[in-house]
């Protein structure tokens, strides 16, 4: 690992370099997040899967499914083989599956369901390795901003779905959606060729014993009065737990870490029961129902949902460092819970315009993309400690991929039997318990080293 580490460092890396490259595998998650969204109407016209809640369900979630097992294989093999060497495993990985889900027969859902399975496992694996890398590359001052750019990859790559959607909507249905879920291989030849020249973290190159080539890079990325602190930091947390046997996955709920990893897995988790990827996934539906329209016709909504979630990842960077991570959690909660009550409240009381519901979907949104939605991978990236960190990001993962495949399976299926309305203000009520748990769980990270965060945390 050594050897390995030094040629990669031969050459200086710069900042910027790191920061981009570390972060870009947020675009493959976000891509495939929307990318259904815009290709589940042509696809759902050209199988003719119209009313067909169930199967609609099983090709939007099954993604999902692969992410879950992704998550948690990541983490624990990042442990061993680096989280460089991982990223470029799940870049392959999603470039392939990408490939294999747009030459799917026709009608074939089940094929399709199970190829998106496997792109799952990649797309998994980017939501688990890129918030633990760049949570060990970013210094302490700026930690939530830097790690925000994985939540602007995310929202950027949604948002680059949602424009593909747009200009290849006027294909043949058979070829609209294809094109759609092929061109989720291109961000990943760009990742898979980033990557080949980013260094590996400095933690965990200290803790595979190469100190030379974690001091090395962290002359990339620290300021040189910094690194000899750093280093002795590491060092520290690394020798306390030098005897101790590698945590299993019992552990982390029964042990002294158990306090920090509830928190981290309990805010993925709460990040996706909370409902946002009903909307991501289904916009177009849910104003086609609202509106009585064909879904087909409503793709401009994706696009406006995009643009606010890119913006309100920039708002996020910009403010990270100013509020804390608990506090913008709690308000951002409470608004997006808000969001989802008062169609149905405003509905008991008057015949109002089924339209209105997109309204505050769009307030959602907005409170979502610069709170929840970024500082759910700042507090995983952030609060777990390093003995664990790879195996307890992998479980965040899953937990926070189990809410997502759950949401994703059952939107259409709840749709179809309830109003929507009801639907929104049973995920509303899942946001307010979320600002609880945020309020009585969940430590304050925000301008802490990790290993403090660790110290002062970690129950005896």
């Amino acid at each position: 690992m050594a050897a390995t580490a030094s040629s990669l460092a031969e050459d200086r890396i710069s900042r910027g370099y790191i920061y981009f490259f570390g972060s870009f595998g947020g675009i493959l998650f976000g891509y495939d997040i929307g990318v259904m969204t815009g290709a589940l109407p042509f696809l759902q016209n050209d199988w003719n899967l119209t009313g067909q809640a169930g199967i609609i369900g099983w090709i939007t979630s099954s993604l999902m499914l692969g992410a879950i097992l992704g998550g948690a294989l990541a983490g624990q093999l990042s442990d061993k083989l680096g989280r460089r060497r991982m990223i470029l495993y799940a870049a392959a990985l999603f470039m392939a599956f990408s490939l294999a889900c747009a030459v799917a027969p026709h009608g074939g859902w089940i094929f399709l369901g199970f190829t998106r399975i496997f792109l799952g496992l990649a797309v998994g694996a980017a939501s688990a390795l890129v918030p633990a890398y760049m949570s060990e590359m970013a210094p302490a001052s700026v930690r939530g901003r830097l790690s925000g750019l994985n939540q602007t990859m995310i929202v950027s790559g949604m948002l680059l779905s949602y424009i593909a959607a747009w200009f290849l909507q006027h294909l043949p249905e058979q070829w609209a959606w294809r094109s759609m879920l092929a061109l989720a291989a291109l961000p990943a030849i760009i990742l898979f060729l980033g990557v080949l020249r980013l260094p590996e973290s400095p933690r965990y190159l200290h803790k595979k014993g190469d100190i030379e080539g974690a001091r090395r890079v962290l002359t990339y990325i620290r300021e040189p009065e910094e690194i000899d602190e750093e280093m002795a930091s590491i060092r520290e947390i690394l020798e306390s737990e030098s005897h101790a046997e590698q945590a299993s996955t019992l552990e982390l709920f029964t042990g002294k870490y158990r306090y920090l990893v509830i928190a981290g897995v309990g805010v993925a988790a709460f990040q996706q029961f909370q409902g946002a990827n009903a909307i991501f996934y289904y916009i177009p539906l849910i104003v086609g129902q609202a509106s009585g329209s064909d879904a087909t016709n409503a793709l401009i909504w994706p696009i406006v949902q995009g643009i606010i979630l890119v913006l309100g990842s920039l708002v996020f960077m910009a403010i990270a460092e100013r509020f804390n991570r608990r506090t913008l959690l709690m308000v951002g909660g409470t608004v997006m819970g808000l969001s989802f009550l008062f169609p149905s409240i405003i509905n008991a009381v008057t015949d109002a315009n089924p339209m209105l519901i997109v309204v505050f979907l769009s307030i959602y949104v907005a409170f979502y993309s610069f709170t929840w939605a970024p500082l759910t991978w700042v507090i995983v990236g952030e609060v777990f400690p390093l003995r664990v960190r790879g195996r307890a990001a992998g479980l965040a993962s899953s937990f926070n991929w189990i809410g997502s495949f759950a949401v994703g399976l059952l939107f259409p299926i709840m749709t179809a039997n309830m109003p929507q309305e009801l639907v929104f203000a049973i995920f509303g009520v899942i946001c307010l318990i979320g600002v609880w748990f945020i309020r009585s769980r969940v430590p304050e990270t925000k301008g802490r080293e990790l290993e403090d965060i660790e110290r002062d945390n970690v129950r005896a």
